[in-house]
């Protein structure tokens, strides 16, 4: 077998990167030159060339954080790093990494300060989350899926305790989403039955994600077709009150927030005192069960990804590495089915 020689990585190189310094999308979001870090890797270190990159709302919510001018560069670098999401091909590995060089790959990488969208990234699989690519998968397609599908996996496992064994019930609120078609995708595969609201236009898309019945937003009461199918549990992921009590469970990865820009996640809590009552109420019985999750990314999780149908796996739009604004404005739109995606170095 031809073993791969270690590759040569100068001191000094410089990579094409996109940074954003703050003042929000877009005036925040540079091309960048970094410099490489050469150094040594870990034993749990991996350095990857990265082939693609998908975004995510928070990427453009990130930019606007109001604290940015105000960290000290030993803090938070100027220039920090966009996106998560990538696939690529391993160029070195360390010992304990489980990889080898010429391994394809997908994951997450790290979030701040360095991201994904750069020609090279160094990645921890101690503390991030990367699995072997699928050899048919196409680069694309790899890097679209890592974080909305451990993001839709976790609303499946916390309102599975609250849905009946059988003929089970859910609803997912934004079914067309990037996470909310894998949510009611998962959720099929468990055998309960699927009501998602989403637009008109994508409610046969939805269909063939696995969804049983649709609610059409934008001529339909969702709150009341929600309550009239009576879900054991409700997911999510666009945001609002307007199903709050419907369900003895619901899970939410974006909170009663419904402006695209702001963050999401539990953080909410911080300045939303309302979201906080609501789930401790919950915690201890005085309410329904309610919760905004964080994500957490686990390898196991991401595995399980591997077993989805090629076909299941759906972008909106591929973007060239120097139209990484373009393909922000599209995110951006909240029109968008399924990922945006930018191409590095394939």
């Amino acid at each position: 077998m031809l073993k791969l020689s270690p590759p040569s990585f100068n001191m000094g190189q410089e990579i094409a990167a996109w940074t954003y310094t703050h003042g929000g999308f877009p005036k925040a979001l540079h091309q960048s030159r970094l410099t490489l870090d050469a150094s040594p890797l870990k034993p749990t270190e991996i350095r990857v060339r990265v082939k693609a990159a998908s975004l995510n709302p928070v990427d453009a919510q990130m930019m606007g954080f109001p604290l940015w001018p105000y960290l000290p560069s030993f803090v938070m670098p100027t220039h920090k790093g966009v996106a998560e999401d990538f696939s690529g091909v391993v160029e070195d590995a360390g010992k304990d990494s489980g990889f080898s060089a010429g391994d394809e790959v997908l994951g997450l990488g790290p979030f701040l300060p360095t991201g994904t969208l750069q020609e090279m990234i160094r990645v921890d699989t101690k503390v991030s989350v990367v699995v072997p690519k699928p050899a048919d998968w196409l680069w694309e397609q790899a890097a679209a899926l890592p974080l909305v599908w451990i993001t839709a996996q976790t609303t499946i496992d916390l309102v599975a305790p609250y849905v009946k064994s059988s003929g089970g019930k859910i609803a997912v609120l934004g079914g067309s989403s990037s996470c909310g078609m894998y949510a009611v995708h998962i959720a099929k595969q468990r055998g309960w039955s699927v009501i998602a609201s989403c637009s008109g236009r994508n409610a046969g898309f939805v269909r063939g994600m696995g969804a049983d019945e649709m609610v059409d937003y934008k001529t339909t009461s969702v709150a009341e077709r929600i309550k009239a199918y009576a879900p054991d549990a409700i997911i999510d992921v666009v945001g609002g009150t307007e199903c709050l009590g419907i369900a003895k469970r619901y899970v939410t990865v974006v909170g009663d927030k419904t402006n695209r820009m702001t963050m999401g996640g539990r953080n909410i809590y911080l300045w939303n005192p309302q979201m906080l009552i609501r789930a401790l109420a919950g915690r201890v019985g005085l309410g329904r069960s309610y919760t905004c999750v964080n994500l957490e990314p686990k390898a196991s999780v991401l595995q399980e990804v591997l077993q989805i149908p090629k076909e299941k796996i759906v972008i909106d739009s591929m973007f060239e590495f120097g139209q990484v604004k373009e393909a922000f404005e599209r995110l951006n739109t909240g029109r968008t089915r399924g990922k945006v995606v930018v191409r590095i170095n394939v």
